[in-house]
């Protein structure tokens, strides 16, 4: 029986793909239709930016998380050293999991058990990541008081591609929102904040908005992403309340003496910033966005072909074969659409 419900939710996840909705509202409509099979107490659903599965922004089932456990979920989500984080569930070739699958000892080690779930009255949680042709879009967490069943995670598992899919398709939309200020912010190897501008608050506000204490979590998520790579620098978009993008850019002083301190800037994104999450939102393959890059650039046919080594007839069918995934006909209407 499980097989005809995940074929109906399938069918209904892509007419949602089709409405031209923003990720909260799919996942929000979404939400429901999961919960037809798949019983929850608690569920909060993110989107991922597809480059660095940083979550991006985050829509709740019918009952809202308490939000003082908000910044404390948060902040398990990149500590490092929980099971089961979204990052991790990934990289794992079936990306949909129980708390109870892992040996006892690594359930007892668990944050969101100890400090959210159980405080709540709730022993059991199953998470998943919507992963499409090698790319997480979205994921989701699942908790109650009773066990999931074998059959509830083989249908979560069965309808994560067409989630994915259709978060894909939704990641498109985008809302330029208010042109607020950049702001700087300086913090210290924790992520906390030192010093900042004045328009720190105003993207606080903005990011707390969409839960309690989420502006001080990314910036514990990008400082700890700058501090692990070898450039000394990450970066994450995010979405804000209404739909639009937001960038955080984090970056290691390199004339502090001791080396602990980290800048962050945060901006709302260009079209340039967004140009990798909408090429791979419109599933372009590697070779179409190589051409993409290329015309964006301004350069001709032939130009193309020689710089990638393939013929400027081959050039033609990328070109066409991007605009009809895009829904342009010509490269100007594919800069316009991609860049503005």
């Amino acid at each position: 029986m499980w097989e005809g419900r995940a074929r109906g939710v399938r069918r209904d996840i892509a007419a949602l793909a089709t409405a031209g909705l923003g990720v909260a509202e799919l996942h929000a409509a979404a939400i429901e239709l999961v919960e037809r099979v798949v019983p929850t107490e608690l569920t909060c659903w993110a989107s991922l930016d597809p480059d660095t599965a940083v979550i991006s922004s985050m829509t709740s089932g019918r009952t809202r998380i308490p939000g003082q456990y908000e910044p404390l979920l948060a902040t398990y989500e990149y500590d490092g050293a929980q099971p089961h984080t979204f990052a991790e569930l990934a990289g794992r070739p079936v990306p949909v999991a129980r708390l109870s699958d892992l040996p006892r000892r690594d359930v007892e080690r668990s944050g969101r058990l100890n400090e959210v779930w159980r405080p709540l009255g709730l022993r059991h949680e199953l998470r998943a990541v919507f992963r499409v042709d090698g790319t997480s879009w979205g994921a989701a967490g699942l908790v109650r008081g009773g066990e999931f069943s074998d059959r509830e995670v083989e249908f979560l598992t069965a309808i994560a591609p067409a989630l994915a899919a259709a978060t894909r398709v939704a990641a498109r939309t985008r809302d330029a929102g208010e042109r607020a200020d950049p702001a700087i912010v300086v913090t210290g190897p924790d992520g906390r904040q030192r010093a900042a501008t004045a328009a720190a608050a105003a993207w606080q506000a903005e990011l707390d908005e969409i839960a309690p204490g989420r502006f001080a979590v990314l910036l514990r998520a990008v400082v700890t992403g700058a501090r692990a790579a070898a450039t000394g620098t990450f970066r994450a978009r995010v979405r804000d309340a209404r739909g639009g993008w937001i960038v955080l850019h984090a970056g290691r002083l390199v004339t502090d003496p001791d080396g602990d301190e980290t800048v962050v800037t945060i901006g709302r994104a260009s079209g340039a910033e967004l140009l990798s999450v909408l090429l791979a939102a419109y599933g372009l393959t590697t070779r179409e966005r190589d051409v993409c890059h290329e015309v964006l650039a301004g350069r001709s046919t032939s130009d193309i072909a020689a710089r990638l080594g393939i013929s400027a007839h081959t050039v033609q069918d990328h070109l066409k074969s991007v605009f009809g995934k895009v829904d342009v006909r010509s490269r100007g209407e594919l800069t316009a659409k991609l860049l503005s």
